[in-house]
């Protein structure tokens, strides 16, 4: 029966429409961003020329700035997650698990740049190789390039994305996730844990897909009632009706196709609910065996004070024993000295 749904699962993998209507990603707030931080390194590496009469106000603009910097990278890492959102929507799951971590870098960076500053700022009586103005414009010249770096990663998979022509990585990641059995075993999940946040991503890109083919036959109904009530001609009116019977035809393939994923979604929970019930098991089993670890080593513990007492008691008796013959040696020794002297 596993099998048998993998493979009517695979078929319908085959049937899902490309994905046509996939809007490119905008990389304008991306460059504007860029720009800022070539502003920020200007700002950073001409310092000491800009503030060439004020020279003691250095680190204080320097700090100010980064402190800008953060609050609008904070700002911008919200519209990089929005972006690798609608990514995700539109089937990239790789891809968008991928943007994810791109996306968090720059201001993970950004806040790492300023909790060095504070440390130089805090540290600063101690500091006396390099001036704190110094330390801070390199602080901020490094963390600016590595920004710069993630920022300049994640425009080229925006790009990279921007010129995808094949199907939704979705489509194909659950190939990996179900492999059909060997030999020796059954189905076998490779990557469990991923699965249901797969299966979760193939069903948003369906409901994305289902969205834009019920716009499409609503659209084309308007311009066949349209054509209709012009009434100029049948070719029109016979086009729109097979473009409309294809919508509708890729509409039920995807309601069968979102079917057959719940099939699915429920058949791993139940399977991951299997090895979670075996898990708890073996962590019960492995609890008594810890239990009766520790009742053995209390034994072992009673038993070891009991050999010791033990051991204390035949000293004692061994020591009694040796002083009880002594007694009795002087005292055979005195008595026959006494005989000796009555003689």
């Amino acid at each position: 029966m596993v099998r048998l749904l993998f493979f009517r699962f695979v078929d319908l993998l085959h049937e899902a429409p490309l994905s046509s209507h996939r809007q490119p990603r905008s990389i304008f707030g991306s460059i504007l961003y860029c720009i800022l931080l070539a502003g920020c390194v200007v700002v950073v590496v001409a310092a000491r020329w800009i503030f060439f009469l004020t020279p003691e106000l250095i680190p204080a603009m320097i700090c100010s700035c980064n402190v800008i910097l953060l609050v609008i990278t904070g700002i911008f890492q919200q519209y990089l997650v929005y972006q690798v959102k609608k990514v995700r929507l539109q089937g990239y799951y790789m891809f968008s698990e991928k943007l994810k971590h791109i996306a968090r870098l720059p201001f993970a960076a950004t806040a790492y740049g300023t909790a060095l500053m504070l440390l130089i700022c805090v540290w600063q009586p101690y500091l006396q190789m390099l001036s704190v103005s110094t330390l801070l414009r390199i602080v901020m010249f490094a963390e600016v390039v590595g920004v710069g770096c993630f920022m300049s990663v994640y425009i080229g998979c925006i790009h990279q994305y921007n010129s995808l022509n094949g199907q939704p990585d979705i489509l194909k990641s659950l190939y990996s996730a179900l492999q059909p059995s060997s030999s020796l075993e059954e189905l076998r999940y490779h990557d469990g844990g991923r699965l249901s946040d797969q299966q979760m991503a193939l069903l948003q890109y369906q409901r994305e897909n289902l969205h834009y083919l019920s716009e499409e036959v609503l659209r084309l109904q308007e311009l066949l009632s349209k054509y209709q009530r012009a009434d100029d001609g049948a070719t029109p009116q016979v086009d729109l009706a097979h473009l409309l019977a294809a919508r509708d035809q890729e509409l039920r393939a995807l309601s069968a196709e979102m079917n057959q994923v719940h099939a699915e979604i429920r058949l791993a929970r139940n399977l991951i609910a299997e090895r979670d019930s075996e898990i708890q098991q073996i962590r019960l089993t492995n609890n008594k065996y810890v239990e009766e670890n520790e009742r053995l080593r209390a034994i072992l513990g009673e038993w070891s004070s009991r050999a010791a007492k033990l051991e204390r008691a035949l000293e004692a008796e061994k020591v009694s024993t040796m002083e009880l013959q002594k007694r009795i040696s002087e005292q055979r020794s005195q008595s026959s000295s006494q005989v000796g002297d009555e003689r």
